[in-house]
């Protein structure tokens, strides 16, 4: 009977990730380093005296330029949104939702303006869903596990995330996974067995692979490796 290793502890926590579906940037660079050029004596004081004169109402002195208003109408307002959050980064409806709802749209006018969105294919969540499988599987090596967790907290369907996360066989997650153990084998060369293995298999945890499939790999790979099958069992029973 194959006996079931009790560790690594932990594998129910998937790799981090960003429900915004999106990676953080780079904060701006440090300025040059011969500096900004040298101010003339006054011209601070007079210039934050203009910035005191326009700052507020965004106005320049004597009122030439006004600043743009947001449409009046609850509609209007709502299409405007959804289209400024729409603009190169597609999102889920329940996104969108979320953010008429912080913007106090009242949710009947949100509730039309979304379901024309999704007429007209603006939204399709069906589609958010497939192409987010693919990059977070090929760019992070996710497992089905982990991509279904991103998908919930969009608020994509759960029949939506079945069919989405479906893509992926079994054959092409264990793949994945080797190609993950073989890139950080070579670090984890120095530590002891013990924590090697725990390293190895709490990443695959992280990712969302279960907890079978992971020490399955990590064996293999420690095998192919020049490990000792016997020694590993000692370690990896079952498995």
């Amino acid at each position: 009977m194959t006996r079931r290793s009790n560790w690594p502890e932990h594998w129910e926590s998937p790799e981090p990730s960003n429900p915004s579906g999106e990676d953080g940037g780079f904060r701006a660079g440090s300025e040059d380093s011969d500096g900004p050029a040298p101010m003339r004596a006054g011209a601070g004081s007079s210039r934050r005296r203009a910035s005191r004169r326009t700052r507020g109402d965004g106005e320049a002195p004597g009122g030439g330029g006004r600043k743009e208003e947001e449409p009046r109408d609850p509609a209007e307002r709502a299409r405007a949104i959804c289209l400024r959050l729409l603009t190169g980064t597609p999102r889920t409806r329940q996104q969108l939702a979320d953010a008429l709802r912080k913007r106090e749209i009242p949710e009947e006018v949100a509730e039309e303006v979304l379901s024309r969105f999704e007429d007209v294919g603006l939204i399709d969540d069906t589609a958010f869903a497939d192409a987010w499988v693919e990059s977070r599987h090929h760019s992070k090596g996710l497992a089905r596990r982990a991509l279904a967790r991103e998908l919930r907290t969009k608020g994509v369907d759960s029949a939506v995330i079945d069919e989405a996360v479906g893509q992926l066989d079994p054959e092409q997650e264990e793949e994945t996974a080797r190609v993950l153990v073989e890139r950080k084998l070579r670090s984890t060369r120095s530590l002891d067995r013990d924590k090697r293995l725990r390293r190895l298999a709490g990443m695959l945890a992280r990712k969302g692979y279960s907890e079978g499939l992971a020490l399955s790999v990590v064996r293999r790979a420690l095998e192919e490796e020049g490990e000792d099958p016997e020694v590993l069992e000692q370690h990896l029973p079952g498995i």
